[in-house]
């Protein structure tokens, strides 16, 4: 099976969502079938970055992954781009026969039967802040088929207000799912210093809001790695 990699790194603290602060390696898929407004990943979406891709078969993606944790079983986590574009099942299986736990954030667009291996299964539907439209029968394809993940949680990042209340109408939807939300980081070049204090007012803004509202369901979190390393790739 050969994957297109656009970077494996770590071990490195996971930033966001429900495994924040966790010891884990990333595995960055490159490709995607969305292109956000925001994106912070482009060199793992776009086609101008392809020639930065890796062809990797599973085999060699599981030997990187095992050196770099020093054979110490931790989370892999799959990310891009979208993921859930390719076949990572087989490397799955590998990781959770030696003891590693393998965590996947995909936007809900396409589902994938190794979903259902996945100890977290992270679906991140993107606001109107991001240009896409969410195919919501997709998504609920999505769920289904991560039925069998030992957890399912949804995550979403909130630019401004129609982003908050387009939250509350999914979250609304899909309340039997754990919800985390984050402020998005407007800068994204890795060449421009994030602006902590413009970070730390977005925090403060939706956590005012949603306590003002008395919306109480969600986790409201940072973007953990932004605070301590910006925007830089691989961290």
């Amino acid at each position: 099976m050969t994957l297109r990699i656009a970077e494996i790194f770590g071990p490195t603290i996971q930033g966001e969502g429900a495994l924040i602060g966790e010891p884990t390696v990333f595995v960055r898929a490159g490709g995607c079938d969305y292109r956000c407004s925001w994106c912070d990943t482009l060199h793992a979406v776009e086609t101008q970055y392809r020639h930065s891709w890796a062809p990797m078969e599973t085999d060699a993606v599981w030997a990187k992954v095992h050196k770099l944790s020093g054979g110490q079983p931790l989370t892999v986590s799959l990310s891009g781009g979208n993921p859930a574009i390719q076949d990572f099942g087989p490397l799955i299986t590998k990781g959770r026969a030696a003891g590693y736990r393998f965590a996947c954030e995909t936007q809900g667009s396409i589902a994938r039967p190794w979903f259902a291996e996945l100890d977290t299964l992270v679906l991140s539907p993107k606001p109107p802040s991001s240009g896409e439209n969410v195919d919501w029968d997709a998504f609920d394809s999505c769920r289904a088929i991560g039925a069998g993940a030992r957890q399912q949680v949804m995550k979403i990042v909130i630019f401004d207000e129609t982003d908050y209340q387009w939250a509350r109408e999914v979250h609304r939807r899909h309340s039997d799912l754990a919800l985390y939300l984050q402020p998005g980081n407007p800068e994204v070049d890795p060449a421009t210093p994030v602006d902590l204090q413009t970070l730390a007012n977005r925090l403060g803004w939706l956590t005012e809001k949603a306590m003002a509202d008395g919306w109480f369901a969600p986790r409201i979190l940072p973007q953990l790695h932004v605070l301590i390393w910006g925007n830089k790739r691989g961290v």
